[in-house]
């Protein structure tokens, strides 16, 4: 499952909505909000957390809160009575430091509770446990992190998520947005460090495939349009959209490069081979020229000429870079920022390319 974060003091749950119908359509089934509630303005954060709780019931999307003793008596509960919050929306509460494990223990039995994956250990589990919590109703959050250079580094969140996992304990953890950047740094808002200055959708697909994570959110408040995209297609088609720069003025071969494709079952080491290509240029029909047969670092989209034989026709995107070969062409480019996704497209999985106007990009 993935979600998404909105902040009660940014945008207006007109925006909100039309965010998260977007989002909804995405795949997205999750919302992440603050409630550290400034305390000249508690009024107007509770008519906030309404709205955004009845919007999250009308697209049937979680809704966690992070919450605080302070914002819980702004809000008129204290932690007997917090699962009040179920009936604005609220499906789960994050707590971190100064939370007595008493009451996680009782909170497990009426609603989600989030902790923190970084201070949780084996003996305040087994605590909880015995006080009668219940672990399937508990997940390990991790932070995002607005600082640069704070993020965690993979191997000891993979380890760290690894023993969660022996111990029956979902894990979640933030991918960055890309737009609506939060003050007072606006520098992403990632669990990874080495997710900073990725593009959402390949840390979302990293983390996607990692047997670790169950969950993920994106920590920044929006996307911008072609991530939706990647999004959608792949949620609702189990397809990777690949934005790419052709490298050629030929309408016809760049037109082959429109239609969907699929990787072969007999996935290749070098290569992504379209299973749907070779048809393209059948014996009798019509010929590839060789054309800009060019080096082909990691990313070239080729297409194999007629010096190829029964070969010809064949679209590639190589995984490593390969040298020129007179028998194919270099039709373009994956993107720098979707190189990733190229890892993560195995045997049998669908592709589809999203060409760029622009071939000087």
């Amino acid at each position: 499952m993935y979600g998404v974060s909105i902040f009660l003091n940014e945008g207006s749950p007109e925006i909100w909505e039309s965010y998260l119908q977007e989002m909804s359509q995405a795949g997205a089934a999750g919302i992440f909000t603050s409630l550290h509630i400034p305390e000249d303005d508690p009024a107007v954060y509770q008519e906030r957390l309404k709205a955004l709780g009845g919007l999250a019931k009308k697209y049937q999307m979680e809704l966690v809160a992070d919450v605080s003793p302070k914002s819980l008596s702004y809000l008129g509960y204290d932690w007997e009575t917090a699962a009040g919050l179920i009936r604005w929306g609220v499906t789960g509460l994050r707590v971190d430091y100064g939370i007595e494990e008493e009451i996680i223990a009782q909170l497990s039995h009426v609603m989600k509770v989030a902790l923190n994956a970084s201070t949780m250990t084996e003996a305040s589990i087994q605590h909880m446990k015995s006080l009668g919590g219940n672990l399937n109703q508990m997940e390990a959050w991790h932070n995002y992190y607005p600082r640069p250079e704070t993020g965690l580094d993979l191997e000891g969140f993979n380890k760290k998520n690894q023993w969660l996992h022996q111990l029956g304990i979902g894990v979640m953890a933030f991918v960055p947005g890309e737009e609506t950047l939060r003050a007072p740094l606006y520098e992403r808002l990632p669990t990874l460090e080495k997710h900073r200055y990725s593009s959402s959708f390949s840390a979302f697909i990293e983390l996607a495939h990692n047997e670790w994570v169950d969950h993920i959110y994106i920590g920044d408040p929006g996307l911008g349009a072609k991530t939706m995209e990647q999004l959608k297609h792949y949620h609702q088609d189990n397809t990777f959209l690949l934005e790419a720069k052709p490298a050629v003025e030929n309408r016809g071969l760049l037109g082959l490069l429109n239609s969907g494709h699929t990787n072969r079952m007999d996935a290749a080491r070098d290569v992504i081979r379209s299973q749907e290509s070779r048809g393209y240029a059948l014996p009798g029909s019509q010929s590839v020229e060789p054309e800009n047969t060019a080096a082909r670092p990691k990313g070239s989209i080729t297409i194999d000429n007629e010096l190829y034989g029964r070969y010809q026709g064949e679209v590639q995107i190589t995984k490593v870079d390969l040298p020129a070969d007179t028998r194919v062409n270099v039709l373009g480019q994956i993107h720098e920022k979707d190189i990733q996704l190229l890892d993560y497209i195995g045997g049998g999985t669908a592709f589809r390319f999203q060409l760029s106007d622009n071939r000087s990009r």
